[in-house]
């Protein structure tokens, strides 16, 4: 398993495709509050609630200085057809080889109904402008998540 962010870490850049077929980097994001957050698959009912929760608290989110990216292991089809069949107005970026999941301490040993696997483990990463982790959140839930986020974050 690989170690997890901690707030005050240096986030690691990663280019990654997006479901539009363009690149993105956290890079691109210098000087702005991004909320990076893993998921397990595309159109499956826990990743469809959280994703359609972060789309509907987009606005607020980005007037209190919150960009939202969306990262999982599906392919950019998959991402687009998610992305268009939920209307999400956000990037969703394709890491199908966990590689960024690893590295940023979201991928690791998961308990399903007994069995034990390694999987994508829902997680979200708050990096501010500076590129640093101000919050870190790991094995979170997809319903409520949004709000619980925005309460930790002092935006509630």
């Amino acid at each position: 398993m690989s170690e997890r962010l901690q707030a005050g870490d240096r986030a690691p850049d990663f280019t990654l495709n997006a479901a539009d077929g363009s690149t993105v980097s956290l890079g691109d994001f210098a000087g702005e509050n991004v909320v990076v957050y893993f998921y397990p698959a595309a159109a499956t009912p826990g990743c469809t609630t959280e994703a359609c929760d972060f789309r509907d608290n987009l606005a607020s989110l980005a007037s209190y200085g919150y960009k939202v990216i969306g990262v999982s292991p599906d392919s950019e089809a998959q991402l687009r057809s998610f992305s268009e069949k939920e209307a999400l107005t956000f990037p969703l970026l394709s890491d199908p080889d966990h590689a960024v999941a690893e590295v940023w301490g979201a991928w690791g040993e998961k308990k399903n109904y007994g069995k034990t696997y390694e999987g994508l483990i829902r997680s979200t990463v708050v990096v501010d402008g500076s590129g640093k982790v101000a919050l870190a959140q790991y094995n979170v839930r997809a319903t409520g998540h949004v709000a619980k986020l925005r309460r930790d974050l002092g935006i509630s």
